[in-house]
């Protein structure tokens, strides 16, 4: 059965935060809010998770999958970043954006892109995102709620609730979310590339 917890966008209640954490420890599939959009996350090593949300996704093998992390010295555990890149991420951080750069060898090889080795990589600009990942300790692999045959992500809690009920295991109320995703930066090369623009600025990086 679907959960759903109506947690305060602002000041979210730690018990809820626990828990939902808690969901997420035990393999679960969340549905959560973020400074941009909504997304679909579960821990990082949960295959049957993953598998769930590329179903879920319909996603391919290419899919660039994302670690939303709590700030930007964690993201150097998980990614190669040089300094240049640091900087810039340094600067937009937190905020709707999300990187791509080379993964670790502490990022599973599933989550990367098969020849690339590439991850994405954010700190969410959300309260509620920030409380999960602090309970959590560790990132949450996450993507953007757009299902299939859909042009943007879905906004409205309830309406996720209804029509994802089995889907997920828990789906957190934070307030309708926005249309439009972060924007994404490829950091693999020396000069920044804008891959996608979305809510964040994208004019940083030109």
């Amino acid at each position: 059965m679907t959960q759903f917890f109506q947690v305060h966008p602002d000041n979210p209640q730690r018990r809820l935060v626990f828990q939902a954490a808690e969901i997420l420890r035990k393999s679960g599939v969340i549905v959560y809010p973020t400074d941009s959009a909504y997304a679909l996350g579960c821990r990082i090593g949960e295959r049957a998770a993953l598998d769930r949300i590329r179903t879920l996704r319909q996603l391919d093998a290419r899919h660039h999958f994302t670690l939303a992390c709590r700030s930007v010295s964690e993201i150097a555990s998980y990614a190669r970043i040089s300094d240049p890149a640091y900087r810039l991420i340094r600067a937009c951080t937190p905020g709707p954006y999300t990187f791509i750069l080379p993964g670790t060898k502490l990022v599973p090889k599933r989550l990367m892109h098969p020849k690339q080795r590439t991850i994405g990589i954010r700190v969410p600009n959300s309260p509620i995102a920030q409380a999960l990942l602090e309970q959590l300790e560790e990132p949450l692999m996450t993507t953007t709620l757009l299902l299939p045959g859909d042009d943007y992500p879905m906004t409205d809690p309830e309406e996720i609730r209804k029509q994802l009920a089995r889907q997920v295991d828990l789906v957190i109320d934070g307030g309708f979310g926005t249309l439009e995703p972060t924007t994404l930066v490829d950091l693999t090369e020396d000069v920044p590339e804008v891959l996608r623009v979305g809510l964040g600025d994208p004019g940083v990086f030109q």
